[in-house]
């Protein structure tokens, strides 16, 4: 493995020690680079992250780490030396990324526990000289004019296909159950095409929802969102087309987003068939019309 841990500026990093109810406490800052985190074998490190994450690390490590998440807070045991890895921190809610590059190496003859981690992403405090030069030397920011149905959509292609350390935050967007009984029968009805729902996010007012999409012939069929049926506020294929049947091509992705409701509401009704005889008169009517007939 070449990752290197400890090359890593201090310019990058910066580390200050926090006295908190007589524990010193290790503070880390947060820039899109990795973050090194040594450890001692034998001795547990605590990590603090101030949100809920998924820790994400590679296999083969095994049973030499002990990795333990609860409540915005990491917990790594090292019970054997460990080479340099990478491990992911995962934001359950945004997706967002924080990379940690460990080590675990023997404690050495009166070398004291490690102090706890913190990790935090507030900018550093800006000087006053520092803060008169960006505000002449640096334009306004300007507010992000992309729509929210594209954001949203954006988002959703990137969890389905892109690598999970290249999905990008996404602020306030969260995960959406969807219904187990959700029927997609009259999505594409002009189409040969099996529909089955993914996933789902919502963001403020908007929802999307990823439906595969499968070739149920040898023919190629070409998408066309105007022959989708439903109330969508904006639909997006992530291929034109779906190839044969049984090839590797016959399978894509349709992304739905809608405002207000989710996916299910949207939808056209259902329409049960209806059974013409139903509406039959009764043998028992028709002998009752034909005596008044006859009668008059």
């Amino acid at each position: 493995m070449k990752t290197a841990l400890f090359s890593i500026p201090l310019s990058v990093v910066l580390t200050l020690t926090v006295i908190t109810s007589g524990h010193a406490t290790e503070v880390m800052r947060w820039e899109r680079l990795p973050l090194a985190v040594p450890l001692l074998v034998g001795q547990e490190r605590v990590v603090f992250v101030e949100r809920n994450v998924r820790v994400g690390l590679p296999v083969s490590l095994g049973d030499r780490l002990r990795v333990q998440s609860a409540a915005g807070t990491v917990y790594l045991r090292a019970n054997e030396p460990i080479e340099p890895t990478r491990l992911q921190l995962q934001d359950a809610t945004t997706g967002e990324l924080i990379l940690l590059d460990i080590v675990a190496e023997p404690a050495k003859s009166g070398q004291t526990q490690l102090e706890a981690i913190r990790i935090v992403e507030e900018p550093l405090p800006i000087r006053q000289t520092d803060a008169a030069s960006a505000a002449t030397d640096s334009p306004l920011p300007t507010p992000n004019q992309t729509p929210l149905p594209v954001v949203l959509t954006r988002y959703a292609a990137q969890n389905l296909y892109a690598p999970l350390r290249t999905v990008e935050a996404l602020p306030g967007v969260r995960r959406i159950n969807l219904p187990p009984d959700l029927s997609l029968d009259l999505l594409l009805p002009s189409l040969p095409v099996h529909a089955k729902p993914l996933a789902a996010w919502r963001l403020e007012d908007y929802w999307v929802t990823a439906i595969r999409l499968t070739n149920q012939t040898h023919q190629v069929v070409d998408l066309d969102p105007r022959l989708l049926q439903g109330d969508f506020v904006t639909a997006t294929f992530q291929h034109h087309n779906l190839g044969s049947q049984g090839t590797s091509l016959d399978t894509t992705v349709v992304y739905l987003t809608t405002r207000g409701h989710d996916l299910a509401q949207s939808l056209l009704p259902t329409i049960s068939p209806v059974d013409a005889a139903l509406n039959l008169p009764r043998s028992t009517d028709m002998a009752a019309v034909t005596e008044a007939r006859d009668e008059k």
